[in-house]
């Protein structure tokens, strides 16, 4: 069955550095987040994800690009729009709450250099960092 997917991802820097997320069965990074479930408003899934995951408590988000991207995991067909987001958050913390991810810290060379998916949405970030302008990227 393909799936249509609506997510929210998140740049949270902290003391010069990019908060990711990886999954401990994944050979790869990818940005923190979720999905928004059906019916929940766009900042009722940021909300909720961020104290879900991390037990944060969001202080200011703003709108900073999307994209989309298509790909298989375990023989599914995945088609997601990713709403990215720059966070804010009211005392930080990167001890994961579920069992099956932890977060890491990177500074801006090591975000560079490692496997950060989807990999559209790690350039459009990267040059988001540098001038600020709101992006639309495709993985497709």
């Amino acid at each position: 069955m393909d799936k249509f997917e609506v997510c929210i991802r998140a740049v949270i820097r902290w003391r010069e550095k990019i908060l990711v997320c990886h999954h401990k069965e994944k050979n790869y990074y990818f940005f923190p987040g979720g999905h928004v479930n059906f019916g929940e408003s766009v900042k009722g899934a940021i909300l909720r994800e961020f104290k879900e995951e991390l037990g944060i408590s969001v202080k200011k988000f703003s709108f900073i690009g999307a994209m989309e991207n298509i790909y298989i995991e375990e023989s599914v067909k995945h088609h997601e729009f990713n709403l990215v987001f720059s966070l804010k958050v009211k005392k930080f913390n990167k001890q994961s709450r579920e069992d099956h991810i932890n977060f890491f810290l990177f500074n801006i060379n090591r975000f560079s250099r490692e496997k950060v998916l989807p990999i559209a949405l790690k350039k459009a970030i990267l040059r988001w960092l540098k001038d600020k302008k709101t992006f639309w990227t495709s993985q497709i």
